[in-house]
């Protein structure tokens, strides 16, 4: 099975959408790192005071809302 992608670079809005599909991958990696991120200061960071960590906890927690509304999930893209 196959699926192929065509764009005409000459059309502004096909330049757009190829820039979309082109930078998928660095969006998913983007996005895990942003995850990590939360996850890391959530697990691991100490010196934080509750506030902060409860405020990076819930910030975890959206970004998963906003990622499961749209349908998307990081470890699929990144399989």
């Amino acid at each position: 099975m196959k699926a192929i992608l065509e764009f005409d670079l000459n059309e502004q809005e096909d330049v757009a959408a190829h820039k979309r599909a082109t930078k998928a991958l660095d969006m998913a990696l983007a996005l895990w790192d942003i995850d990590h991120y939360l996850r890391t200061q959530v697990k691991y960071n100490e010196a934080l005071t509750q506030e902060a960590h409860d405020a990076f906890e819930s910030a975890r927690e959206r970004f998963y809302e906003i990622l499961n509304e749209r349908n998307i999930s990081i470890d699929e893209i990144l399989q």
